[in-house]
């Protein structure tokens, strides 16, 4: 079975999904699986509020413009790159995912030769040894920029200038490449220590008219065509104004509150990674933006803080899958904004904590889902409330 799109039924087919585990809905009519998702937010959130259609893709394929590959070998000592299969540390050779850009699959397949030609020992988990653990891959989808990641158990890359050389050649549409060490005994793919080898370190991109920088460890959605409706959509609930102070909870690397900004009369975003809150500031200075301030805190804990003295017209909030924290929530009750806009891609998480919410004195006013990951269980959903 060859992997294949049906235009016609916008359904996917892949010769890998049953291993790999990552497509759970490949194989089914597009329209069907967003009937599912649709229904399954209706479930969560309908005792509050009608909620809108989803938001589909027109074209649901090769929308991921962040790769990830685990790097290892077969059973015949052949490298192999792919993921691993679902619920195990096995590795599945993906070499033609219909989800991913197919740009960054085919630098994938030629960096698979390049680690076999050039003999480098892939990472053996069990053993602790060897040296190539990863590849990432990360494209600008306004910009066509890429970076891309080798992730290295040390710091040590014999002949590094001329596989470097050699992969250029081949892909001279690659703008930097960062090594990243990691020589922990960890399954998170990247270390703490990067090396740039080529290129800036980063790569920039255009999102709802403004410019960002995304390093190799920045949190930036994957799929652009879909995360710039989300966001228009959730920056529209928001009903901003120039008097409004919003404040952008989770904020990463300053994305929705830098969009926002425009409609504001000031903006605080608040981000636990320092990191990204480094990327947030760089990426307010590079779209000239002058009313917006980064915070590094714990985003319930700097709430806490703030609702001691000041207030917040509008608290736009993007948790991790995990949802928000019942101290974040309890501070969101204290400052009582007038309008909450919660984004979540975990919405039995986020129907945990709306029904706080509720019970605070709030009310669901909209709710709006997204379907940011197609051909798989995930969906992505915008709800407001108004005190």
């Amino acid at each position: 079975m060859t992997n294949r799109y049906d235009e016609k039924e916008r359904r996917i087919h892949c010769a890998f999904s049953e291993k790999c585990g990552g497509c759970d809905y490949a194989g089914m009519k597009y329209d069907n699986e967003l009937a599912v998702k649709q229904k399954y937010i209706e479930e969560l959130f309908g005792e509050y509020v009608k909620v809108d259609d989803i938001v589909g893709m027109y074209r649901p394929i090769h929308y991921r413009n962040k790769v990830h590959a685990v790097v290892g070998l077969d059973d015949s000592r052949n490298v192999i790159a792919g993921t691993y299969e679902e619920n195990s540390h096995r590795i599945v050779d993906t070499s033609d995912c219909m989800i991913e850009d197919s740009q960054c699959t085919d630098i994938i397949k030629d960096i698979k030769e390049l680690i076999a030609s050039f003999k480098y020992q892939p990472y053996d988990e069990d053993a602790g040894k060897g040296m190539i653990r990863h590849i990432l891959l990360r494209k600008g989808f306004s910009t066509k920029e890429i970076m891309l990641v080798i992730v290295t158990a040390g710091v040590a890359f014999p002949s590094k200038n001329n596989f470097l050389k050699a992969l250029c050649e081949k892909h001279p549409e690659i703008t930097t490449i960062v090594q990243n060490i990691n020589d922990r005994r960890t399954s998170m793919v990247l270390g703490k220590r990067n090396i740039v080898l080529k290129g800036k370190g980063y790569i920039e991109d255009v999102l709802c008219g403004c410019r960002f920088r995304i390093s190799p460890t920045s949190f930036y959605q994957i799929n652009h065509q879909q995360t710039e409706k989300l966001y228009k959509k959730a920056i529209q609930l928001a009903d901003i104004s120039k008097n409004d102070t919003v404040i952008d909870a989770y904020c990463g690397i300053g994305t929705i509150g830098i969009v926002a900004s425009k409609k504001a009369g000031k903006v605080i975003g608040v981000e636990l990674n320092s990191e990204a809150v480094s990327d947030a500031k760089i990426n307010a200075s590079i779209n000239n933006i002058k009313n917006v301030t980064f915070v590094n805190a714990d985003a319930g804990d700097f709430l806490v803080e703030y609702a001691k003295n000041a207030k917040a017209d509008v608290v736009i909030m993007d948790p991790p899958r995990s949802g928000s924290t019942p101290e974040f929530i309890n501070s969101l009750l204290k400052i009582k904004p007038d309008r909450i806009v919660y984004i979540s891609c975990g919405p039995d998480t986020q129907a945990r904590d709306i029904k706080v919410l509720v019970k605070g004195g709030y009310k669901v006013t909209a709710c709006q889902p997204f379907d940011l990951f197609p051909h798989t269980e995930h969906v992505e959903n915008v709800i407001l409330l108004k005190r």
